[in-house]
């Protein structure tokens, strides 16, 4: 069968299941949950909320084999250039040792420039850590600040604030906005004489980055003069540059073209992170994406987690028509989670042509948003439960809390997280009808002239699909598993669309306008052959500036 014959397939189920409800799917198959479940060791990917069946999943499976994804994730790993329009290969499974052994890229292998790199970069976060490396009057850096944005910051912001509990390092702030509200705040309360700053940028030219670091330069140079450039250190590949500002080549590591800045959290972009959490638990973060690799890679399609959890998402965004997915951690540490899988979801699949430049004839990526349960129930599940809109929800979830030793109440803690998460998707998958709030009104003694009016307010329709991630604890090794899994989920949902999951030209525009227009704003003038949208903001914008 062609692909497209897949889709026609996929419709007339969706098509079917429009005319029930999970109510009644539940009801139908006491064993939804054992088969629509599955798991990696004890991480779980429970789908049995979704309005789904097996014959659905039968036939996801089957576009997923007629879309190539097989022999698309074999081209992964090998080091084929699939990001198409860059010509380059997408090799982040390297430098967790996850890709095929000994791959090349440009005759050169892979995996040993991987290795030098991260033995160089893990000395270093280990001499910051012990004091071996020392700011310039010869203490000990009690602060490091990186500088960095996209991927340069998401990815570490992220796991910093996720490993809190194996934070032993130095205190970390990360600076990645250009409104210099960020870095004045920042910087403030920090001494110069004992803090590190980190300057990620590949090319060392990016905007945003370059300008927050001519401001932390200027804020080392006013205490420590000359001595300033001791406490910098680089992630850029561009040595002529961090030279000339007296950053020690021992001191700057190089990441690669087939690392896409979203996917680079795992190379020395985590070097804030190995200095939080140190050497040996990095090492526990990578091996944990590493066994979620193998998984990938090797486990038949319909156990797969990745795969399955790519096609629940193309079930609800082509199939049932979803444009959004919301993404609830129920674990405070992972606050910022739901913003890094915004931009790998987002900046990856938010592409409307085919890899040959054709339109598309799907949807493809959702809106993907989020904040932390409990939080999140107290915000915006108002209208996840009762809106006019169905917006699917992706759960998350630990069985054990990830600071069990800080207090001696975590636990009683972790059960209330637990029994929240499981009542919001018992809730908006069963809901409750309008004959059980009335009786249950009825029971606690109104009458019918005041039931009347509360009645439809107080029913909930249910039939609301979620799925839910459940994991042992959020540990290095867990967060690198979870971390590949969205990686995987989205490469999957790229290859079934026919898309390029590995360029973001969308973002290159904006750059390149602002470019233009910086020396306009600086001068206060506006140019003759500019739109008058843009003339009209720059002539108020002007009037208000002192």
């Amino acid at each position: 069968m062609s692909v497209e014959s897949h889709w026609a397939t996929l419709r007339q189920h969706a098509e079917r299941l429009s005319q029930t409800t999970l109510r009644d799917l539940f009801a139908q198959n006491p064993k939804r949950f054992d088969e629509l479940s599955a798991n990696q060791d004890d991480l779980l990917f429970d789908y049995s909320r979704e309005k789904i069946d097996q014959a659905v999943i039968a036939d996801l499976l089957n576009l997923a084999q007629a879309a190539g994804v097989e022999q698309w994730r074999e081209k992964l790993a090998s080091g084929e250039k699939i990001n198409n329009t860059e010509s380059r290969a997408v090799l982040h499974m390297a430098l967790r040792d996850g890709a095929s052994a000994n791959v090349q890229v440009d005759g050169e292998v892979v995996a040993d420039k991987v290795h030098e790199v991260r033995e160089r970069f893990l000395q270093f976060a280990e001499s910051v850590r012990t004091g071996t490396y020392a700011s310039a009057d010869g203490q000990k850096f009690t602060d490091v600040v990186n500088l960095g944005i996209g991927g340069s910051d998401l990815g570490p912001v992220m796991a910093t604030l996720a490993l809190h509990p194996w934070h032993d390092g130095p205190r970390l702030h990360f600076v990645s906005n250009v409104d210099g509200a960020h870095i004045i705040d920042t910087l403030k309360p920090l001494n110069p004489a004992s803090t590190l700053v980190i300057v990620a940028s590949k090319t060392f030219t990016t905007a945003e980055t370059m300008q927050n670091f001519g401001t932390a330069l200027a804020w080392l140079k006013q205490s420590l003069g000359d001595q300033a450039g001791k406490h910098l250190a680089a992630v850029s590949t561009n040595l002529a540059a961090t030279r000339s500002y007296q950053i020690d080549d021992s001191r700057v590591f190089g990441f690669w073209d087939w690392v896409g800045g979203r996917y680079s959290i795992w190379s020395a972009i985590g070097l804030p992170l190995a200095i939080a959490i140190g050497k040996v638990q990095f090492e526990a973060f990578l091996a944990g994406a590493k066994a979620m690799d193998e998984h990938f890679r090797s486990a038949p399609l319909a156990q797969n987690l990745p795969v399955l959890f790519a096609l629940v998402g193309i079930w609800r965004r082509n199939l049932l028509n979803y444009p959004t997915v919301a993404l609830i951690p129920y674990d405070q540490h992972l606050a910022r989670f739901p913003a890094y899988v915004q931009q790998l979801d987002m900046e990856s699949n938010g592409k409307s042509v085919t890899r040959t430049g054709q339109s598309i004839a799907q949807q493809t990526g959702p809106v993907i948003w989020g904040e932390p349960g409990t939080n999140a129930q107290h915000s915006f599940f108002q209208l996840i439960h009762q809106g006019s809109d169905v917006i699917p929800v992706d759960f998350m979830v630990a069985a054990n809390p990830s600071s069990s030793a800080d207090f001696a109440d975590a636990q009683a803690h972790q059960d209330s997280l637990l029994t929240n998460v499981l009542a919001q998707a018992q809730a908006l998958a069963f809901g409750r009808d309008e004959a059980t709030v009335r009786a249950d009104m009825q029971a606690a003694g109104l009458t019918p002239e005041q039931i009347d009016p509360l009645a439809a307010p107080r029913t909930f329709q249910g039939n609301r699909p979620s799925s839910m991630l459940i994991y042992r604890q959020l540990t290095p090794e867990t967060l690198g598993r979870l971390v590949a899994l969205f990686e995987h989920k989205v490469f999957v949902q790229g290859i079934i669309w026919n898309i390029n999951s590995y360029d973001q030209w969308g973002v290159e525009l904006g750059k390149k306008l602002a470019n233009a227009l910086l020396s306009f704003v600086q001068k206060r003038v506006v140019p003759n052959d500019i739109d008058s949208a843009s003339a009209g903001a720059l002539n108020h914008i002007n009037q208000l500036r002192r």
